[in-house]
């Protein structure tokens, strides 16, 4: 399907309703910044909110309400008659929808699927209603953080990557003639979600989607900067007494494993990331 690139300048029948079709059958990713924004506007704790109302782990809200528009089931949030029930802390997703966004080469792009502005056919009144810029329409959804917040986690799913390296590279595994950790990387790119987050386990899992940050600022910079810091302590205290290859070996799988399952909380693909990864550590002399 053609993909429509938009400019920041580029103006579009946009709204957005809490009553929209788009409640119903979607894909909806978070990062856990946006699960603790709508576990506080749930007026329940982020683990509450997320063995509730989320799959894989965290990753993806959970579409298991009425069933409405085209014979799909509506969000886990969504409450018929009323619309979304926690719409002050709902995900960049439904804030950007029927927008996408994507980075390349670091600049920021907003795109939609087909040449039909996707709203027309689930709510075609907005047809009749006064055109807005994507800019516009960004700036009422208040997006600034939530935007600010998937960057700082990509920049944190790379970190990630970089601890899964260095087990790799700089412990002798590699030079050992190795073959099985790249192998495994490749594996797990191509493993569906909920095989991954199981190979993860219960203890990184809760590290990575619900860490336990007791300030839990406004700021979303800060709050992957703390979450950062203590998934970062706690490999280093994991880790530190690793001798053997076979030690060093599970470590970078399962830092690899988190990095590629954040990555899809972000909406990349994980087996183009585990293969982008896989050549970089292929040029650094690790065999598979």
């Amino acid at each position: 399907m053609k993909i429509t690139k938009l400019n920041i300048l580029d103006k579009l029948p946009l709204t957005c309703s809490r009553k929209g079709t788009c409640c119903f059958g979607n894909l909806v990713l978070i990062n856990p910044w946006e699960l603790v924004c709508i576990a506080k506007e749930k007026i329940i704790t982020p683990r509450e909110f997320r063995d509730l109302y989320c799959e894989y782990g965290g990753i993806r809200l959970r579409f298991s309400g009425k069933v409405g528009w085209k014979g799909k089931q509506a969000c886990s949030q969504y409450v018929d008659n009323l619309g979304c029930s926690v719409y002050l802390g709902r995900p960049l997703a439904c804030r950007l929808f029927p927008l996408g966004r994507q980075i390349q080469s670091e600049v920021v792009q907003y795109i939609h699927q087909g040449e039909i502005f996707p709203c027309m056919e689930g709510c075609p009144e907005v047809s009749g209603l006064p055109y807005l810029s994507v800019g516009e329409y960004l700036e009422g959804q208040i997006t600034g953080n939530f935007e600010k917040a998937q960057d700082a986690y990509l920049e944190m799913m790379q970190s990630i990557a970089d601890i899964a390296f260095m087990l790799l590279l700089d412990t002798g595994l590699a030079g050992s003639g190795d073959k099985k950790t790249l192998q495994l990387w490749r594996k797990m790119g191509s493993e569906l979600p909920e095989v991954l987050a199981n190979r993860i386990g219960h203890e990184w899992l809760d590290m990575l989607t619900i860490p336990e940050i007791s300030d839990e600022s406004d700021d979303p910079i800060s709050f992957v900067g703390k979450h950062l810091d203590l998934l970062q302590l706690k490999a280093q205290e994991k880790f530190e007494a690793l001798q053997s290859e076979k030690e060093f070996h599970e470590a970078s799988v399962l830092m690899m494993g988190l990095a590629l399952h954040l990555g899809r909380a972000l909406g990349t693909d994980p087996k183009i990331l585990s293969e982008h990864w896989i050549n970089i550590a292929k040029s650094h002399g690790a065999l598979e």
